[in-house]
């Protein structure tokens, strides 16, 4: 989720080993506008997936064997509906909570006549532990996601460890984390984070280079006019 967005929440420990106190983003109290209430109701039963403590099998959901990419927090889901509309070969599944953000991706599905694209509105950390089996998505796309600035908040990033082991667990091999931040700070504890995981290898030798297939946000353009440095990170699953 782009990080202007999430707001903390304390959360019960999960059951599975991947302990934690307390979630990765907060909830804010935005409105939906008429056009994203309208699409949330009329389209939220065909394409958000309700959440539930079992395994998906991503043939019954997208009717095909096709790559499946999971993207966490989406917001408002810029780079979401671009990228899959410019690859229907390639399945993706966003996880988000912010309600307006799930309404605007689904007004966009319905007007680009997206297939290869469902929504999951539950916390992401809980859906990948819970709903994604093992070795079973090639790829993982994180984008903006809160900073959590202020040291001691630092436990609440999502890219952390343990966090990074539980991506790791769920990508198949030589499939994809790819992380992307306007702040260096964030990057480089990122970056620290993901070399310490196990079965995770850096494409690059640091920071990545921009992936051409990448859309640009309304978010990324606004930190970019306010000359905050855009990083890259891209690990491989080995």
């Amino acid at each position: 989720m782009e990080h202007e967005e999430n707001t903390a929440k304390e959360a019960e420990p999960l059951p599975s080993g991947y302990r934690r106190e307390i979630k990765t983003y907060v909830l804010r109290a935005g409105r939906m506008t008429a056009a994203q209430e309208k699409a949330y109701n009329e389209l939220a039963p065909q394409w958000c997936i309700p959440y539930e403590p079992k395994k998906l099998n991503f043939v019954d959901v997208f009717q095909n064997t096709n790559p499946v990419i999971v993207e966490i927090g989406f917001g408002m889901g810029d780079a979401t509906v671009a990228i899959a509309e410019a690859n229907p070969d390639i399945n993706y599944l966003g996880i988000e909570v912010h309600t307006p953000g799930v309404g605007r991706v689904l007004s966009e599905i319905k007007r680009r006549d997206l297939k290869n694209l469902f929504i999951i509105e539950y916390d992401a950390l809980e859906v990948l532990e819970n709903m994604i089996g093992d070795n079973s998505i090639n790829g993982l796309h994180i984008f903006f996601p809160d900073p959590w600035p202020k040291k001691r908040h630092h436990k609440r990033r999502m890219l952390q460890r343990p966090r990074t082991n539980l991506f790791a667990q769920k990508l198949a091999p030589g499939g994809y984390l790819y992380f992307v931040t306007d702040i260096i700070d964030y990057a480089e504890f990122a970056l620290d984070e993901l070399n310490q995981t196990e079965h995770l290898k850096n494409k690059y030798d640091g920071f990545a280079e921009p992936q051409p297939w990448r859309t640009q946000t309304k978010f990324e353009r606004k930190g970019l006019n306010a000359d905050r440095q855009i990083t890259e990170i891209f690990f491989e699953k080995i």
